[in-house]
């Protein structure tokens, strides 16, 4: 696991990088066809048709591998058959061949390797990759793949190089440290499975030109200020107009800081210490 940088051949070559997927397993390896599904590609718009994600749309195909992210398996021992590569995530995931025939794909921890073997639910050691109830696992323990309903499937710390911190419990709450530095109560009876998640050098992959985005689905970005006052809030003037108002998005919410969270929203009573905003180092309200 590491980065190749390529020799500067063009100017799109000279800064560009990729991951040597040193981690993967088997680089001539399919993916498991029965996991795989074609899903319908809407760029960027909601069902009314109507762009509600900006700069989305192209790109190269990709199917979708089905992800178990509610880890209910329990008491059946898989072993990792092969650490694969996910056009649709930034973590490796891997396939898991358990002992009654079924497979399945999770994420790919760090040092996770083909040949481990894997367990959840209750009775489970709190070891790389089990994925255990949060009052079944010691404090202090390095965590992804958390739920916050019990039953519903993780949904923390999934991205590449991220995992939370299991700090403590009292009663039937857990609580966690998130990597934002939020830290926040979750039911003791949700899941998380061990360890940190895989691919760290993610984050230091350079793409070099934009012709590389765009293989990825990312279209070009323009300047508010390069638009007509009816396609932005900063557009429009007469010249390259700089002053006026403070810099915002196209719906009008200010860029710098402006709080964004709604403030009755029910889940801010189970966070105890928000996280910390990276632009200014003051903690968010």
């Amino acid at each position: 696991m590491g980065i190749r940088v390529y020799k500067p051949t063009s100017a799109g070559r000279r800064n560009a990088s990729v991951s040597d997927f040193a981690d993967i397993t088997d680089r001539k390896k399919k993916r498991e066809k029965s996991l795989s599904i074609r899903l319908p590609r809407h760029g960027g718009r909601n069902f009314q048709g109507k762009i509600t994600a900006r700069h989305r749309g192209g790109g190269h195909k990709r199917l979708y591998r089905i992800i178990d992210f509610a880890r209910k398996k329990d008491g059946i021992v898989g072993e990792v058959a092969f650490i694969e590569y996910d056009p649709n995530r930034t973590c490796r995931i891997a396939l898991i061949q358990y002992a009654d025939g079924e497979k399945r794909y999770i994420l790919a921890p760090l040092n996770l390797k083909a040949g481990d073997k894997i367990q959840s639910g209750p009775g489970s050691e709190p070891k790389l990759g089990n994925c255990l109830a949060l009052s079944d696992i010691p404090a202090g323990t390095q965590i992804h793949n958390i739920e916050m309903q019990p039953g519903r499937g993780g949904q923390l710390c999934r991205a590449a190089g991220t995992y939370a911190t299991l700090n403590a419990r009292e009663g039937n709450w857990a609580q966690i440290t998130l990597p934002s530095g939020e830290v926040r109560r979750v039911p003791s009876s949700c899941r998380a499975t061990i360890g940190q998640i895989g691919n760290l050098d993610h984050m230091n992959i350079v793409i070099g030109k934009a012709g590389r985005a765009r293989w990825m689905g990312i279209r070009p970005y323009v300047r508010g200020s390069a638009m007509n006052p009816v396609d932005h809030a900063m557009g429009g003037g007469e010249g390259r107009r700089s002053g006026g108002r403070h810099p915002c998005s196209a719906n009008g919410r200010p860029s710098k800081g402006g709080n964004t969270r709604k403030r009755r929203k029910p889940s801010s009573r189970a966070i105890i210490r928000r996280r910390w905003s990276r632009r200014n180092g003051q903690k968010k309200i």
